[in-house]
């Protein structure tokens, strides 16, 4: 990695540097695979695509000026996927009422080989303040079953909204099945 790739970096105390690099569909494509391909990555409904669907899906992602994937890195190794994207154009805006500053985000956290104490959230510091510079509210819409993430996000302050389905997307270059989700936002 170096650092002219590097687009947010953060000193956490007691947890280290965290930085944000944008996701190079081809560089990072293999690694994203392994990720959303296991059981606990299910919510994330990758877990059948192959190597060139995720390759695929990250470069159309990185195609579009209002969606944002980064690999977050902790001391330079990769240990998330953060992802933001404009929620008035996202089918989330379907769903509630978006407001002037609002961001939304999509947290895929990679498998760990020894769990962590306080890894999530130390980890959710320097992603929010990230998210929020410039902005004054984060949404985030995880699967409504997804019970460890909806925990995270109210243990880490976030308020939690309404359960809402996400309407299906059918396009050539995207789909996207319906999904009820729980909305969870955090202001600034």
């Amino acid at each position: 990695m170096t650092t002219t790739e590097c687009v947010y970096e953060q000193t956490v105390d007691g947890f280290g540097t965290v930085r944000l690099v944008r996701v190079d569909p081809a560089r990072d494509a293999e690694l994203l695979h392994g990720w959303v391909g296991e059981e606990r990555a299910r919510f994330w409904g990758m877990r059948e695509a192959g190597v060139e669907d995720v390759r695929e899906i990250y470069a159309h992602l990185d195609s579009l000026t209002t969606h944002h994937a980064f690999l977050v890195y902790r001391d330079d190794v990769p240990v998330a996927l953060f992802q933001t994207y404009e929620p008035e154009a996202d089918r989330v805006s379907e769903c509630y009422e978006v407001r002037p500053g609002d961001i939304g985000v999509h947290l895929l956290i990679a498998p760990a080989r020894t769990p962590e104490r306080g890894f999530s959230g130390h980890l959710l510091t320097a992603l929010t303040a990230f998210a929020l510079t410039g902005r004054e509210r984060i949404v985030a819409e995880p699967d409504a079953a997804n019970d460890k993430a909806i925990a995270l996000l109210e243990r880490y302050g976030f308020e939690l909204g309404p359960e809402v389905v996400l309407p299906e997307i059918v396009l050539p270059e995207v789909h996207l099945a319906e999904k009820r989700a729980r909305l969870a936002f955090l202001s600034r």
